[in-house]
């Protein structure tokens, strides 16, 4: 099975992403068969920004990441949203790619679940 999970919204400020990660990484836990697929848009592009520095006791976007695409989820930036975003540029977090609508699009397509956050 291969499941997408768009994320819309912020990496701090609302708990959208966290709880997008927290279910890839607990799909990741479980059913090891399931292809799990992330894709950033808007927002959320700024998930993928390397080197994030949060508050102890605070939830951390990009050791959540780290640990999905460490269970083999594949994660994708919209393109566009990065650029408008000055992303293009700066570090992102390791196997955390720039994509683009047409990938995204193809994504959609090939899944059996898409889930948005």
């Amino acid at each position: 099975m291969k499941i997408l999970i768009i994320i819309n919204d912020a990496p701090y400020g609302t708990e959208k992403a966290y709880n997008a990660l927290r279910l890839a990484n607990q799909l990741g836990k479980d059913h090891n068969t399931v292809e799990v697929r992330i894709f950033l848009m808007a927002d959320a592009a700024n998930c993928a920004i390397a080197n994030q520095n949060t508050p102890n006791g605070y939830y951390n976007i990009e050791r959540m990441m780290k640990l999905a695409l460490n269970k083999g989820a594949k994660v994708k930036i919209c393109g566009s949203c990065a650029d408008a975003r000055g992303l293009k540029n700066i570090t992102l977090i390791d196997r955390a790619e720039i994509s683009n609508l047409a990938e995204l699009t193809s994504w959609v397509v090939d899944s059996d679940k898409v889930l948005v956050f």
